[in-house]
């Protein structure tokens, strides 16, 4: 029942979209195309996290889902953006929410305030509740006033378990393999490229302080779900540089360095290491970085710094990266105008969709290798015009 409920939503949402954009096309099996990897996934369109959400974005041509994830009090990985699923300002309203709980009489007694990763958060948190618990929760628009119309959705979804994730991927996988052997044959079903998974480790220092480990759990989910190898559809991100490195002591899945503009892994501020993300931007880092992990999900400004608002200067990143036998993933790409360099904007409107293929083109001539977006629809349509381009 849920999984025909689900694909009945889904494919409204697609029809919604449709009329937006166009008419859906197949998804590309090309090995050379940059990747699309589903923020959230589609993450512009429906509340982020949710399985609508992920189907949506498969639907819409995204070779990747991308799902964060956390642990509940009983070890469970769930899909949530941040472990705060429900964040207060001081006078008690509410800042962030990706959940109903704040409206939950039954968890008043759950909020409370702690330190993740060195900043002092008030309301309440995944590990705090048990996997039945959460799933008496529902899922909310994170962005509300910019995305309005995603809020028509709300209270809608459950909070997904990882394993759920993969359920879903897989379901979608055996629908195109089932579809390419009626109108193909074996063949054509074994050519089949397959979605895949782009699971991030959140706060994994922090998860690790309290006793709730990601690392195995994660490899030991993916691994029974048949993801094996370097060449499984499956890259494992982390914003820290440790986990990383444990992880890759425990699967020789791909692993991916998150890399942001400005700040440093807070397992370095834990140890004490003075490097920053820059610093590991630099050729000496990134090879460091190869002995572990086979790409970097790198900041847009890492590549291309904003200067006045516009697109400035390319950096050599993306060119030492691949000098280190490293992919480079940019993120993140999202449509509304609040998002894009002012010379991609549409209007003065924050809100109204901008010029997100023009941006994704000036980042894919320096040679990125695939990106993270809100809008996986849009981020199709940039890459096919990119390739038809070429």
């Amino acid at each position: 029942m849920l999984k025909l409920t689900l694909s009945a939503v889904a494919l409204a949402l697609v029809s919604l979209t449709a009329s937006a954009h166009g008419p859906a096309r197949d998804h590309d099996t090309a090995d050379t195309r940059p990747l699309l990897i589903a923020h959230r996934g589609a993450s512009g369109y429906v509340p982020e996290h949710t399985l609508a959400a992920y189907w949506l974005a498969i639907e819409q041509g995204a070779d990747y889902v991308e799902p964060d994830l956390v642990s509940t009090k009983d070890g469970v990985l769930v899909a949530r953006h941040e472990n705060a699923i429900a964040i207060l300002n001081a006078d008690g309203s509410i800042r962030e929410a990706t959940t109903d709980v704040a409206e939950r009489p039954e968890f008043a007694d759950r909020k409370t305030t702690k330190t993740i990763d060195g900043t002092r958060i008030t309301g309440w948190f995944t590990e705090d509740f048990t996997l039945a618990e959460l799933k008496t929760l529902r899922a909310r628009e994170r962005l509300p006033q910019l995305r309005t119309a995603n809020t028509r959705f709300d209270n809608m979804f459950e909070v997904p378990t990882f394993q759920e994730v993969l359920d879903l991927v897989e379901q979608a996988n055996l629908r195109r393999r089932q579809q390419a052997l009626a109108t193909g044959g074996v063949k054509a079903a074994l050519r089949v490229k397959p979605i895949g998974v782009y699971p991030e480790t959140k706060h994994p220092t922090y998860f690790d302080g309290i006793g709730l480990s990601l690392e195995e759990p994660l490899v030991r989910t993916l691994h029974r779900n048949g993801y094996r190898g370097r060449d499984a559809a499956v890259f494992i991100q982390s914003f820290e540089v440790s986990n990383l490195k444990d992880l890759s002591r425990m699967t020789r899945l791909p692993l991916v360095q998150l890399l942001s503009a400005s700040g440093k892994p807070y397992d370095f501020v834990v140890k004490g290491d003075p490097r920053t993300y820059v610093d590991l931007t630099q050729p000496a880092n990134l090879k460091e970085i190869a002995t572990y992990a086979v790409g970097i999900g790198a900041n847009t400004n890492l590549m291309i710094p904003l200067k006045g608002g516009v697109l400035g200067t390319p950096t050599t990143v993306v060119a030492d990266a691949h000098a280190a036998g490293l992919k480079v993933h940019g993120w993140t790409f999202r449509a509304e105008n609040t998002f894009l360099p002012n010379e991609f904007d549409s209007s003065s409107n924050p809100a109204e969709l901008g010029d997100m293929t023009g941006q994704v083109k000036a980042f894919l001539n320096l040679g990125m290798d695939g990106f993270f977006t809100d809008h996986p629809w849009l981020g199709k349509q940039a890459i096919d015009a990119f390739v038809a381009g070429q």
